[in-house]
């Protein structure tokens, strides 16, 4: 039988998608040992919209990359949805990447010889989805961030912000439940990062996707519900959006 403090303690674990445990990660070269992150513990919530800040060299993209499922720990657990990602096959990490995760990079990482449409098919069709249904969902998808007359552009048709939007399309091609986004509106202007930072506010507030942003643009911490500041390959704090005073050109601490 249930106790309510261990109900509480279900539910608890249950809001939990992304679960880090100690998480070290070091890189060698030769007898130089460098430690990119230094025990990291910490939960993001489902449905939670993240911000990681850090300065350069803080270890604020190992971090994002492990949180992705893109790089391994050297030492420590990743939990996703419960699943220790650090055990798995690469079969296994394959599928987590291709259905739980969706990626969009600064770079956009477009393939330039394939349409808008072909870039957000071609990870439907890596999962095994038929051609027909894969055409059917990416114009959808491509739809509803703004692209509906570019279908058949090729990325160098697009400005930036169009192969931005092409990029969260194909990111959102297999239904995640995680968005991971790095520094995705450091090549856009104002007007048109704003429009990016806009959409994944009502991916996050309208569909519950799970938003992890490493970012140094003020414009998204404001939309955080958590900001987690990284320094010297340690969380330094975790601030709830309350307790941080964005002004522009400056950020500090609630007044």
């Amino acid at each position: 039988m249930n106790t309510p403090a261990s109900l509480q303690s279900k539910r608890r674990a249950e809001s939990v998608i992304v679960r880090t445990r100690d998480v070290c990660k070091e890189y060698r070269k030769g007898p130089i040992v460098t430690q990119a992150l230094r025990g990291i513990t910490c939960e993001i919530r489902r449905g939670e919209f993240v911000s990681i800040m850090g300065p350069s060299g803080s270890g604020k993209s190992t971090f994002f990359n492990i949180v992705g499922a893109l790089s391994t720990p050297t030492s420590g657990r990743v939990l996703i949805d419960e699943v220790d990602v650090a055990q798995l096959s690469n079969d296994e990490l394959a599928y987590i990447r291709c259905k739980k995760i969706g990626y969009i990079f600064q770079s956009y990482n477009l393939i330039q010889a394939m349409t808008a449409l072909e870039n957000v098919m071609t990870s439907m069709l890596f999962a095994g989805v038929i051609a027909d249904d894969a055409r059917r969902r990416g114009m959808r998808l491509l739809d509803r961030v703004g692209l509906k007359d570019r279908w058949f552009h090729l990325p160098k048709q697009l400005s930036g912000g169009q192969q931005q939007r092409v990029a969260i399309a194909r990111a959102l091609a297999n239904e995640p439940r995680i968005l991971l986004c790095d520094e995705l509106t450091a090549n856009l202007d104002l007007a048109t990062g704003q429009q990016i930072i806009d959409l994944l506010v009502r991916l996050n507030r309208e569909e519950g996707v799970t938003i992890i942003c490493a970012t140094h643009d003020y414009r998204m911490l404001d939309q955080s519900d958590r900001i987690f500041w990284i320094r010297d390959g340690q969380i330094e704090k975790i601030q709830n959006r309350d307790e941080v005073r964005i002004q522009v050109g400056r950020i500090g601490g609630r007044a």
